[in-house]
């Protein structure tokens, strides 16, 4: 079976800021403290242009940023990248219902250009100046596992680096219930088809029947449940804890994702 590395991982959710901080708690390193997430301002976007981004989109570049690291030029040549949301904007399209419902329908150009599904991947190639090709993907409660999908067959058929970004906030009313997120997470992953100094471990993927692996810390439950994103974080405590394991992850159609992590020795 093809193999590819992992090399960073960037991670935001409550209690949870960036990849440093929440592997010591995926660890049992440092006990979770649930937080409510702060509000993120990404770094890399020009004043102007994140006064037009939304929480989503902030989100998404936030932990892009975090897993491609500090130098993003450096990163801009070959770097493919898969973006994943399995409900989108649903600030966005809150808004736009709205406007719908009013005389004249006022729907403003920038809630406009913000409602498609890849406005983050297009922010973040506005952001960084990078060229290379991007999926920008939902699959319902299967989102993460079918972008983890995408991202490793295109490492695999061919042989470039990759960037997976995924992320979701829960919609605001009245959209809560057609879109039952309850809980703010994101992530992002750096995987490649060599190995290098940075890597993390390797990564083996094969589809099987299960049901999806559960979290080791119960604390995560909430936020594992609250979140399809969120359903790496049984992956994400077995990189942290650099265990030689696999776990299962909720699949599209009949078929799981069983993930299989090596650590680098």
């Amino acid at each position: 079976m093809s193999a590819v590395w992992l090399n960073s991982v960037g991670v935001v959710g409550p209690g949870l800021d960036g990849w440093a901080q929440a592997a010591r708690i995926l660890s049992g390193q440092a006990p979770f403290a649930y937080r409510p997430l702060e509000p993120i301002e990404p770094e890399l976007l020009p004043a102007n242009e994140r006064r037009r981004t939304t929480p989503t989109i902030r989100l998404a570049m936030h932990v892009a940023h975090e897993a491609v690291g500090r130098d993003v030029a450096s990163e801009r040549s070959g770097l493919h990248s898969v973006f994943a949301s399995a409900e989108g904007d649903t600030e966005i399209a809150a808004k736009i219902c709205q406007a719908l419902a009013l005389p004249g329908r006022p729907v403003s150009p920038t809630q406009f250009h913000n409602s498609v599904h890849n406005a983050p991947a297009g922010y973040w190639a506005i952001a960084t100046g990078w060229r290379s090709p991007y999926t920008s993907l939902a699959a319902g409660d299967a989102t993460f596992s079918a972008a983890l999908l995408e991202a490793f067959s295109t490492v695999v058929s061919d042989k470039v680096p990759v960037l997976l970004v995924a992320y979701d906030l829960p919609a605001p009313e009245p959209l809560t219930a057609a879109a039952p997120v309850t809980e703010a997470f994101a992530l992002a992953l750096t995987l490649a088809p060599d190995h290098s100094h940075a890597a993390l471990g390797q990564l083996e993927l094969s589809l099987s029947a299960g049901n999806p692996t559960v979290c080791l810390n119960h604390d995560l439950e909430r936020l594992r449940r609250g979140n399809p994103i969120a359903s790496a974080l049984p992956l994400l405590e077995v990189v942290a804890m650099s265990q030689d394991r696999e776990i299962t992850l909720t699949g599209t159609g009949m078929d799981a994702v069983r993930v299989g992590f090596t650590p680098t020795a």
